[in-house]
């Protein structure tokens, strides 16, 4: 059991996650193939794996194009019915495979993830991808056990398998047929919210995805790039607007347009609360958007053409900006969980 399952941890530099978080994975995923795929890095993390860890697989790419691209031309080399992508700063737990694998099996499921907590707060869920993960109608991320910045505390009140949205690229469980059909992570996004753009794509084809809190794990999170990072925010930013451009299916310039209206205040919150690097981010997200706009723009007429069912549950059809910075809602159970899609 669990050898059609291949565990590719993306490494960079990452020596001393391995040293950490490894010993966890290879105790708790008997019979599972685990590789390393490694982004070129210059630290000695591979010669570690290679002394230490001789039977484990290293794939070795070529270059370093972040995290979508890491994952894409690893995968290429690994042949295996299912893809375990797990984040090198993931410690894992007894039995944390076999609830996911029951899922997975599942015909109509493309990909599920586990209940993810901080590794450095235990009871509190973490920030990426919590226990799964959700959109609001102008397409802002959040999840259950975590609505912007808020982490809450995990009082096994989000324990219950759950269709969703989108699954963490932290630690996802996804049949490679899938992954490999829909082209796997847009590389133009380099890291940040391309799981999202592929669990998007890939609902628009009517398959399902779940959050499996039977198994969790423990994230350390901002391993490679910390949360507070102008990068990130960079990042997060112009993904989103790519991710809008390819996948919103009504009228775009409507919907884009508000979005850069949104942004541009949350730039001016920024310089408000003394962070304008975090502007300037904004503001080359945007700079940027508009020269790959030409770009996004034709995949989303590939995407067209590709279109199914649309499988909607999991969009949240209210706005999650208005319930927590308006009415103060903090937590994912007090929403109005009417304005939920469930078809």
């Amino acid at each position: 059991m669990y050898s059609d399952i291949a565990i590719v941890i993306l490494n960079w530099n990452g020596k001393k996650y391995l040293e950490q978080f490894l010993p966890s994975v290879i105790q708790y995923s008997k019979n599972a193939r685990i590789i390393i795929a490694d982004n070129c890095s210059t630290d000695d993390s591979i010669a570690f794996i290679q002394i230490n860890y001789p039977t484990i697989e290293i794939v070795s790419n070529k270059s370093n194009g972040g995290f979508a691209k890491g994952y894409n031309d690893a995968l290429k080399h690994i042949e295996s019915k299912y893809y375990l992508l797990l984040n090198s700063d993931i410690e894992v737990t007894e039995d944390w495979l076999p609830p996911l694998y029951e899922v997975i099996k599942q015909e109509n499921v493309a990909a599920c993830q586990p209940k993810i907590l901080a590794y450095n707060e235990k009871n509190k869920f973490e920030h990426a991808g919590a226990a799964g993960g959700y959109l609001d109608r102008n397409y802002f991320p959040f999840c259950r056990g975590r609505i912007f910045e808020l982490t809450e505390s995990d009082d096994k009140q989000y324990d219950n398998i759950q269709e969703i949205f989108w699954a963490s690229g932290a630690c996802i469980l996804i049949k490679a047929d899938i992954f490999h059909k829909h082209n796997g992570f847009d590389e133009d996004f380099f890291a940040h919210m391309e799981e999202i753009d592929l669990c998007w794509r890939i609902k628009r084809t009517g398959l399902s995805l779940y959050v499996v809190p039977t198994s969790k794990v423990y994230h350390v999170g901002g391993g490679t790039l910390a949360y507070l990072s102008p990068k990130k925010t960079y990042l997060n930013f112009r993904n989103s607007l790519f991710m809008i451009v390819k996948n919103h299916p009504n009228n775009l310039l409507t919907k884009v347009f508000y979005r850069l209206c949104l942004d541009g205040i949350a730039g001016v919150l920024f310089t408000l609360k003394g962070t304008p690097k975090h502007t300037i981010a904004v503001l080359k997200a945007h700079k940027d958007f508009y020269t790959l706009l030409p770009k996004m723009l034709m995949k989303r007429k590939q995407l067209k053409l590709q279109d199914g069912t649309f499988n909607k549950v999991g969009l949240y059809k209210g706005s999650i900006l208005w319930a927590r910075y308006i009415k103060g809602i903090t937590k994912y159970k007090d929403l109005n969980h009417r304005l939920f899609s469930d078809y």
